[in-house]
């Protein structure tokens, strides 16, 4: 009798063990916390301070809705949600401890301190209740996640009947000349500049990695509709560099 073979996956152009991805990526996150805000807005120019603007507009908060934000790191959407909302609660949900401890520590955050919790937990196996939440976001954290379908499926649990799902994630460019023009960029100074401000090359060459081995708009579209969602759209951000994808649990 023999043994199964280990189940694999990507951790970047890696192919790993599934059981080992996630601690790698534990490990990515808890290297370049205190420079995480830092490089977003170096690596996007501060754009994506702006998409994450376009989600909360697509998205539209309303008063007393309770959030979930997945990967939510240091904040950055439940502020945003919060402000929106002007009143309600968000959860803030990452595996990386170090990622929150950056979070806690933002003005936002002592400010909205009664409306926010922290919580150190897993995408694919969350710790809430069905049917708990009336929004459910992850921003660039799903590509990270060992098995996307699970994730799906967790979300779908823990909405209530007529929840929303949004996730921004970055994506691909339909025009080839400008994906050719986008990866050289990414791949030769998006290293650069992590080994430069956060001393942590290997890190940022992996989170560029992950994006090129993350599903296309149409293909992640269905990946959410195969989860149980319903009236799933996505919406291009900066030609396709990012997108938005929107979804509701009927």
């Amino acid at each position: 009798m023999t043994d199964e073979p280990a189940k694999t996956t990507h951790f970047g152009f890696q192919t790993v063990a599934e059981d080992q991805k996630a601690g790698m990526v534990h490990g990515v996150f808890t290297r370049v916390a205190s420079k995480y805000d830092v490089m977003n807005d170096v690596m996007s120019v501060g754009i994506h301070r702006l998409w994450k603007d376009a989600m909360m507009d697509w998205l539209a908060p309303r008063p007393g809705q309770r959030l979930l934000d997945v990967a939510g790191g240091t904040g950055d959407v439940a502020f945003r949600f919060l402000k929106r909302a002007r009143s309600g609660h968000a959860t803030v949900l990452d595996m990386t401890e170090s990622m929150l401890v950056e979070g806690r520590h933002r003005a936002e955050a002592e400010q909205m301190a009664g409306s926010l919790d922290w919580v150190v937990g897993d995408a694919m196996a969350l710790p809430f209740a069905a049917n708990t939440f009336d929004v459910y976001t992850i921003s660039f954290g799903i590509r990270n996640v060992t098995r996307i379908p699970d994730a799906l499926a967790e979300a779908y649990r823990v909405l209530k009947p007529g929840g929303r799902i949004m996730v921004l994630e970055f994506s691909q460019l339909p025009n080839p000349a400008l994906q050719w023009a986008y990866d050289r960029y990414s791949f030769n100074v998006i290293p650069a500049m992590g080994q430069i401000i956060a001393q942590d090359r290997d890190s940022y060459q992996y989170l560029v990695e992950s994006i090129r081995k993350f599903p296309d708009q149409e293909t992640f579209a269905a990946m959410i509709r195969s989860a149980g969602f319903g009236q799933v759209k996505y919406r291009n951000l900066s030609l396709g560099i990012a997108a938005l994808h929107s979804g509701w649990k009927l």
